[in-house]
């Protein structure tokens, strides 16, 4: 059965994050790439942002025995097996899990394009997986 107080307060986490970059509207391409405090709290709340996308993912598939994920892109897919996610959104959330691994293990060839551009064109994504499975959490009530 699905913790609703731990759940709750990662999507708060989350939430929390998303609207710290959202406010974050002073940081343009051009503060970002010369200004490096800028691009690490851009780059630092992304990558918090995708880990609560993660810990929620994984709370999911463990407290309601899904089959277990081969990775972070497989633990998506367990998701979209078991309808959390449908699947036109699962890339989204793949990638996600790849932008991940991007930040954590090849920090030194980050490709700041790709960087900024989903502080500034993909933030609902996160929003999204909020709504997806609080969706999902509130059709399955025994989960």
């Amino acid at each position: 059965m699905v913790d609703n107080e731990l759940l709750s307060r990662k999507i708060s986490n989350l939430q929390s994050y998303v609207s710290g970059l959202e406010a974050a509207d002073d940081i343009n391409w051009e503060k970002y790439l010369n200004d490096a405090r800028s691009r690490a709290f851009v780059e630092r709340y992304l990558h918090l942002s995708i880990e609560e996308v993660i810990d929620i993912a994984n709370h999911l598939v463990s407290f309601c025995a899904f089959r277990e994920p081969a990775g972070y892109r497989d633990l998506f897919s367990v998701l979209h097996e078991q309808g959390v996610i449908p699947e036109n959104q699962l890339m989204t959330f793949q990638n996600m899990a790849s932008f991940r691994n991007m930040l954590v293990h090849w920090y030194e060839k980050i490709d700041d394009e790709v960087v900024f551009g989903l502080f500034k064109k993909r933030l609902s994504d996160f929003l999204l997986f909020v709504d997806l499975v609080k969706q999902w959490v509130k059709s399955h009530p025994d989960a």
